[in-house]
């Protein structure tokens, strides 16, 4: 279900977390974890954003570019993930700014609260010890919110990133009204969902996009709705919400 009545959160408000959020400019983070920790997150987003925002200043290509850009070996670390994922992926660096931050706030959690979940904006990075539930927007689509999936306990984390063509601020040039992707990794996955998204110009492009997708090893599963129409491939298990 979604949280709280805003229609991109797509974690349920689970019972035995703390939860709560944090936003700064555009980062818009609904955070859950074993105690409150909205101080130390909100110190990181701050840290992160500002790391992004000075290299921006610097080099302002990195916030435009619609492709890959070179990796720089000064850059901060987040950064340079962001240019690494970029780069295999075959999108701009900031495709994956989204995910980028959740990742890192979650990795910075990992030693305070053993299980985690970080959503900003729609984009999830999560370590689980029991089964949750992820449910998929899809603005006007008959399938938005009807359909979830069910991620199991696990040893690592899970980035799970859905883009869309027919809402939200990222630019996609796509039709799609939800890509939802799960690999190991957010900023990864936010840039994978935003790759596949672009080429989703319709229903009839669903099963060229998922191949496109099973191409990248790092891939767990991709989830595709257009209109009432919906593509899955991968280890995924879907629920009804």
């Amino acid at each position: 279900m979604a949280y709280e009545g805003l229609p991109y959160r797509m974690v349920s408000k689970p019972e035995d977390l703390i939860c709560y959020e944090v936003k700064y400019k555009e980062t818009d983070l609904f955070c859950c974890t074993k105690e409150g920790l909205e101080d130390f997150v909100k110190e990181r987003v701050l840290f992160y954003r500002n790391q992004i925002e000075e290299y921006i200043r610097l080099n302002p290509v990195f916030r435009e570019s619609l492709v890959p850009l070179p990796y720089d070996n000064f850059a901060p670390p987040i950064v340079k993930q962001m240019l690494m994922c970029s780069e295999k992926i075959g999108v701009g660096p900031m495709a994956t700014v989204a995910g980028a931050i959740a990742e890192n706030v979650g990795e910075d959690l990992k030693d305070l609260s053993d299980e985690f979940i970080i959503e900003n904006g729609g984009d999830i990075y999560l370590k689980t010890k029991r089964e949750r539930y992820v449910s998929i927007y899809a603005k006007d689509s008959p399938l938005s919110l009807k359909i979830g999936l069910k991620i199991k306990p696990a040893d690592h984390p899970y980035g799970i990133c859905t883009s869309s063509g027919t809402f939200g601020h990222s630019l996609s040039f796509g039709k799609a009204d939800a890509v939802c992707v799960v690999t190991r990794s957010a900023t990864f996955s936010d840039g994978l969902a935003t790759y596949i998204g672009n080429l989703v110009k319709s229903k009839d492009s669903i099963p060229a996009a998922i191949d496109s997708a099973r191409k990248f090893d790092q891939l767990i599963g991709i989830v595709i709705i257009v209109g009432e129409y919906m593509g899955v491939w991968g280890k995924l298990e879907l629920v009804r919400v």
